[in-house]
């Protein structure tokens, strides 16, 4: 399909706010880009609902207020992501060490001699700032496969790929990505896949998440299961609202192997929801609340979005 007028539109719209935020100081484009961001939120009654459905699942125990609180706090957090994205060309080898750190750098150390056996499958999420996650594994030496959807607007779609190739970030469209993720895997490449976004019942697996049921991509069960690549699980955290973050890795996944290799899949899909969803109750204000991620139901369930 053409691009049509309003694409053009929303692209130079969304290059002005990019070159403002870019030409001012990264401390400064944080702050204002996080200040709009709650503004945002505040004014959006329906992604703002979402959240609020959202929170209300993973932590019921929690008041109203507290609740709206995590979800303002969330939008600061995507608020400076933008800032620091507009800042990224500034990235480099050689000051990348300056912003980001290790919570256990002795895992990193392992990833060359891992990849001389085989890929590795990296479990993650739309977690922190997960667009700065993928480009610093390239400048510190490691690039990364990333499976990516679709962005609807062309322009913004070929911006945001090409932010992302920077730093040696090779991109996989997820409406065709199972052939590139097996191949990436056979090279021995850093394949990244996040598990938190809602599957359709096509794609999806059910496994509790929050104390309740979400339809989860098998995609990732399936491939651990067929290929027996290690998975570790990886976020970037960020320290308070600096613009400083560290790499956190955790030990790996473990796999058990079953003659049900569909039934293998489920379990270990349900074993890396658990670990997602730790780090998300560790630090609530790094998740992306405002997505669906309970939209797909079992069969006879309501919809938890329903007005």
């Amino acid at each position: 399909m053409a691009p049509s007028f309003r694409h053009r539109l929303e692209y130079a719209g969304f290059l002005l706010v990019y070159a403002t935020l870019a030409a001012l100081p990264l401390e400064v484009a944080m702050r204002l880009a996080a200040a709009v961001a709650v503004l945002a939120i505040r004014l959006d009654r329906r992604h703002r609902r979402i959240g609020l459905v959202n929170l209300a699942i993973a932590f019921p125990e929690k008041s109203p207020g507290e609740r709206l609180r995590i979800l303002v706090a969330s939008h600061r957090n995507l608020g400076r992501m933008i800032a620091e994205c507009a800042h990224i060309r500034r990235l480099t080898r050689d000051n990348v060490r300056a912003r980001i750190g290790f919570a256990d750098e002795s895992l990193w150390r392992q990833i060359p001699d891992a990849l001389g056996r085989t890929g590795i499958l990296v479990l993650t999420g739309h977690f922190g700032n997960w667009e700065l996650f993928a480009h610093v594994h390239g400048l510190l030496g490691h690039p990364v496969h990333l499976v990516r959807q679709t962005i609807k607007n062309p322009f913004i779609d070929a911006f945001v790929d090409r932010m992302r190739r920077r730093a040696g970030t090779r991109t996989l469209r997820k409406h065709a990505a199972a052939r590139g993720v097996l191949r990436a895997l056979g090279d021995h490449q850093l394949m990244v896949l996040p598990l938190d976004q809602n599957a359709s019942r096509r794609t999806g697996v059910f496994v509790e998440f929050f104390g309740k049921l979400a339809s989860t991509n098998s995609g990732f069960g399936r491939i651990a299961a067929r290929t027996g690549v290690p998975v570790y699980p990886a976020f970037l955290v960020r320290e308070g609202t600096s613009a400083r973050h560290r790499i956190v890795i955790l030990p790996r996944v473990p796999f058990a192997s079953m003659a049900d290799r569909d039934q293998a899949a489920r379990e270990f899909t349900q074993l890396c929801t658990v670990v997602l969803e730790a780090m998300i109750r560790e630090h609530p204000d790094h998740w992306l609340w405002t997505h669906k991620r309970w939209r797909t139901r079992p069969v006879g369930e309501p919809d938890v979005y329903e007005r």
